[in-house]
């Protein structure tokens, strides 16, 4: 008999079941002391009262303790009544048998035809055990009035079947639907959970009392129990030697990258290939994506790191292109085929109604209900449809559509769970689904991690191949190479550094004037992506013709996606001052950004507003500016929430000129939009306002000055900033004080507050250097280049 008294901890599966397990999480759950349980009825009774209020484990038995399985995709705490018990089986005996018999007779159903690609042997050896239950439970059922002669240990027993059960069902489900390469590296891991529930199995045997069941079973089901138990008592944990060969033979060609020695064609063909069974580009995109959504998912708690894990992907995708080449269902992607979804999916969801089928509530997006082609996560832990959920962000909310919660951010996690079984109920239904055509371009989401050295040699090694396809290959695999750019350039300053030594500006150059819609868009966002790196800068203005390329783009791109990242990448060089007055000299630049101020998307907006505010720090850009357009786009953007911050600061800049003063003074709408920034702008935003206020009345002479200081609640929010406001703000609140005093001759006084000299003001006294550009503390901006 054993001294040890400790339970298994009941673990139930989520609700929903739309999270994924990491390897690693997975010991909390399936890592469960093999100790036996005590076996007297004393200590028994004991033991287990299923109390909620006085006993730990009942409690958790009507209520998962380990609430693990929520927060795997979620940053944070789960709520715990999102978990199943079985409250309703508490004491209703023939329930938990019938429900028992169908847990296990599915698990057999649904795992006995799906072999994983690896942990083979573990999976039979559980699947065969549990078939065992089964038999046990039938013919405990088929005793006749088997209730009434029960005892009471055995009911305890069963429960802890359904808990080892659901235990077993997260194990074989997680080795069905991870990748290939994932269960590989996760091996000696993974099979360690497999021998865990091994030592349950042999647990539960041990306690189950067989002997008091002697009446409810026949002699042939007895002797299978029991040659189990001891099968069960002798099992040892299994790694597969061949198993085990792969996984380190896939760690010495990360090794052997990383000193520099690639692999050749054979080799590396005859382990993703021949031994591995990866077989097409298809094949490699799949392992790829999966590995990236364990880096975005896990973040800090990943084995092995993030960085060994970017290595791997490194490498596949250099396999991927060295072994197959620039396939043909990758040219139907790149050539089109996106700009069907709306289409398509129109399609899809006639198909449905056609069929009169009632879609799970669960599948359906809260915003759009319809069918969820690419389920994300947002911060609150709620799941949206891709599409729709961007689009709600991108109008300018910053909380959850269902919840009411503020985002603490704004990353889309892929709920890779949910979209399998959403694939799975089309097909049992004879539902054409088709995912997104961009699920493949889920490396957007991709967190940078610090590169290691083998992934930057794959990286090299990938650029070569993609710089040879971008020299001499078909406009299709033009496309891809220029795609494969793109995304190779959000990661990683060694990324952008040897991709632009490599060459690839003049082939980008010439991919952005390409027929080719997705083309283009890759193209000019592969140089978005690659000026991040201050040096890359140089070489795109440096390439002739290149500027002129990416401003025709901005002009009369295919896509509302080219265009704003050809404006984003217009503010991304303009970070240089040198390149400021080039880029406003070039013809359509400013023009064009003026016009997407007016009528693009938030996200077009916000490009182009931010590029305008650069281009306005140089003061040789006035003029044209205001001729072009750009100063009435700026005022009338001030009445836009999501971009008012920024024209309000690019007004404060150019009002530093007289002529600038004089253009905006003149619009009726300016004195008017910038007193309403004061009023309910953001904190940057009114201190820009009151900049600009500011610089009218000091350089936009008496009639200008005049309608400023005339303006309604003019000292109210001047009170207000005095007090509420930044540092800034207040000190350009207090000289605005000032020049009202000095205008209406006498003084000042804000609700009986006098201002005196006591408001010190900086910087304000003097106009900066006008012949190049406006010092740094004119206006407040908080701005940085974001990849795509």
């Amino acid at each position: 008999m054993c001294n040890k008294t400790k339970f298994i901890s009941p673990v139930f599966l989520h609700a929903d079941s739309h999270y994924q397990l990491k390897p690693h999480l997975l010991h909390p759950i399936l890592n469960r002391s093999s100790s036996k349980f005590i076996k007297t009825h004393q200590q028994k009774s004991s033991l287990y009262q299923f109390h909620p209020k006085t006993n730990n484990h009942g409690g958790a038995y009507k209520m998962a303790s380990a609430a693990i399985f929520s927060s795997l995709r979620r940053s944070r705490s789960p709520s715990l009544d999102a978990f199943l018990a079985p409250v309703h089986l508490e004491n209703d005996v023939v329930g938990l048998l019938k429900t028992l018999t169908t847990i296990a007779s599915d698990l057999i159903s649904s795992f006995s035809d799906k072999t994983p690609s690896f942990q083979r042997k573990n999976s039979r050896s559980l699947l065969r055990k549990i078939d065992l239950f089964v038999v046990l439970l039938d013919s405990v059922r088929n005793s006749g009035e088997w209730w009434a002669h029960l005892p009471s240990t055995a009911v305890l027993c069963f429960k802890e079947l359904y808990l080892l059960l659901y235990r077993s069902k997260i194990l074989l489900d997680y080795c069905t639907h991870s990748s290939k390469l994932w269960l590989l590296i996760q091996n000696p891991s993974i099979s360690g959970h497999f021998h865990d529930l091994n030592q349950e199995i042999s647990t539960l045997l041990d306690v189950l009392p067989m002997n008091e069941l002697n009446s409810l079973i026949n002699t042939d089901v007895r002797e299978q129990i029991d040659l189990l138990q001891k099968q069960s008592v002798r099992d040892k944990l299994f790694i597969d030697k061949h198993d085990e060969s792969l996984r380190l033979k896939f760690f010495n060609l990360l090794n052997e990258i990383g000193n520099g020695q690639i692999p050749n064609f054979d080799e590396l063909y005859q382990f993703f290939v021949t031994e591995l069974g990866i077989v097409d580009s298809r094949a490699c995109r799949v392992e790829i994506e999966f590995l990236e959504e364990q880096i975005v998912n896990h973040e800090t708690d990943l084995e092995p790191c993030a960085s060994i894990l970017g290595g791997f992907i490194a490498m596949i995708r250099y396999c991927r292109f060295l072994l197959f080449g620039f396939e043909e269902d990758e040219v139907e992607i790149a050539m089109g085929k996106r700009f069907k979804r709306g289409k398509k999916r129109g399609l899809i969801c006639k198909e449905i109604a056609n069929t009169f089928i009632t879609i799970p509530k669960d599948f359906c997006c809260p915003i759009s209900l319809d069918l969820m082609m690419d389920p994300v996560i947002i911060s609150t832990g709620q799941t949206f449809d891709r599409v729709s959920i961007s689009r709600w962000i991108e109008e300018g909310h910053s909380s959850c559509p269902k919840t009411g919660q503020v985002l603490v951010h704004k990353k889309l996690v892929p709920n890779r769970a949910l979209r399998n079984l959403i694939i799975q109920w089309c097909m049992a239904h004879k539902i054409p689904y088709t995912p997104p055509e961009n699920l493949e371009l889920k490396s957007e989401s991709f967190p940078a991690a610090p590169a290691s050295r083998a992934a930057v040699e794959a990286n090299k090694a990938t650029v070569g191949l993609l710089i040879q396809q971008l020299e001499n290959g078909s406009d299709c695999g033009k496309a891809i190479a220029a795609r494969e750019i793109r995304f190779l350039a959000k990661t990683g300053r060694e990324n952008r550094g040897f991709i632009a030594e490599s060459g690839v500006f003049p082939h980008l150059k010439v991919l952005l004037s390409s027929q080719s819609a997705i083309a283009q868009e890759n193209a000019v966002t592969a140089i978005l992506n690659l000026s991040i790196y201050d040096k890359n800068k140089t070489r795109i203005m440096e390439e002739d013709g290149c500027l002129r390329t990416i401003v025709s783009v901005l002009k009369s791109g295919h896509t509302v996606e080219s265009r704003e990242n050809a404006a984003a990448t217009l503010f991304s060089l303009s970070a240089v001052h040198d390149y400021k007055k080039q880029i406003a000299d070039e013809e359509g630049a400013l023009a064009t950004l003026a016009c997407l101020l007016r009528d693009g998307t938030p996200r077009g907006k916000k490009d182009a507003v931010t590029a305008l505010f650069n281009l306005s720090t140089h003061t040789a850009n006035c003029v044209k500016m205001i001729e072009l357009g750009v100063v009435k786009a700026l005022i009338e953007a001030l009445e836009s929430e999501n971009v008012a911050e920024e024209a309000a600061g690019a007004l404060a800049l150019i009002v530093r000129q007289p002529i600038g003063a004089e253009a905006v003074g003149s619009e009726e709408k300016a004195v008017v939009g910038l007193i309403g920034m004061m009023r309910c702008g953001t904190p940057r935003g009114k201190e820009n306002a009151v900049a600009a206020l500011l610089e009218l009345c000091r350089r936009g002479g008496a009639d200008i000055t005049e309608r400023v200081l005339k303006a309604p609640a003019l000292a109210g929010l001047i009170q207000s900033l005095l007090f509420t406001g930044t540092k800034r703000a207040r000190r350009k609140a207090a000289s605005l004080a000032r020049v009202y005093q000095r205008c209406r001759y006498d003084s000042f006084h804000l609700n009986g507050l006098r201002l005196g000299l006591g408001y010190g003001f900086a910087g304000n006294s003097t106009a900066g250097n006008l012949e190049s550009g406006f010092p740094a503390e004119t206006v407040s901006m908080s701005m940085s280049v974001s990849v795509s």
